[in-house]
């Protein structure tokens, strides 16, 4: 009989390294090992190296360490989930999903079809290794109802995610994959991120979880919205500090 290990994972998770979020990470695997998830992906705006000491840290957590970044594409963000360098910002989003198999992980379409949040149009989605059919951050059901209907046409393997950028925001949706591994009476600590980046490509995930309340959603868009405006504001006065520096595509 094959065994099979269940994880909890929330693959879309901020850090204060993005220029919309607000927590460090020690703080958040704290959380999320006290709310019972087995790991998170801190994916940051364009930035890698916070969520690549996450993943290091993850164990003494009890978590398992994936890394991750949300790349901002020509066409709209991409999660690349898995990797250990992030692929370079601005390029065309296909281009972006090969650069993401190339580095050894899974391309992951985040919030499709919302434009208000640089989500992908589906004439932009040739290709990718799952799509984010649930999004704890949207105000109505329509858009992951939406995102549902056209991963499972396309036969894509679905994931959901808090896309948290406070902490009690965490986990508010995760992705249960389930994990067969070959190893003879394996435990949670044999398996590690390869193992999940692969049951997530043969389709092994259940999405639970609920939408976060649309007060904190509207918050966050709000003050997302604000850091923004203020790096946009700023990048092009020079003598101002530019504070964001997720969005800094200089380096």
């Amino acid at each position: 009989m094959t065994t099979q290990i269940p994880f909890a994972i929330d693959f879309h998770v901020h850090s204060d390294d993005s220029y919309d979020g607000h927590e460090p990470i020690e703080l958040i695997l704290e959380h999320a090992a006290d709310i019972g998830l087995d790991g998170v992906v801190i994916t940051d705006h364009d930035e890698i190296d916070e969520s690549l000491r996450a993943a290091d840290l993850a164990p003494k957590y009890g978590l398992v360490g994936i890394s991750g970044v949300e790349v901002s594409t020509k066409h709209g963000h991409l999660l690349a989930i898995g990797v250990e360098k992030r692929p370079d910002p601005g390029q065309p989003f296909m281009d972006t999903v090969r650069a993401v198999r190339e580095l050894g992980g899974v391309a992951i379409v985040p919030h499709p079809f919302q434009r208000s949040r640089h989500g992908v149009r589906k004439r932009h989605i040739a290709d990718a290794d799952a799509i984010e059919t649930y999004n704890s951050m949207l105000f109505t059901g329509y858009r992951n109802r939406r995102a549902s209907t056209f991963a499972k046409r396309r036969d894509y393997p679905r994931i959901g995610a808090s896309d948290a950028h406070y902490l009690l925001n965490v986990g508010k949706a995760y992705t249960e994959v389930i994990v067969t591994p070959d190893a003879a009476n394996p435990t949670k600590a044999d398996i590690d991120g390869d193992d999940l980046v692969e049951a997530i490509l043969e389709g092994r995930t259940q999405i639970h979880g609920r939408r976060t309340p649309i007060r904190k959603s509207s918050v966050q868009y709000a003050k997302g919205a604000a850091r923004k405006t203020a790096y946009l504001f700023t990048s092009r006065a020079p003598l101002v500090p530019t504070v964001p520096a997720s969005m800094d595509r200089s380096t």
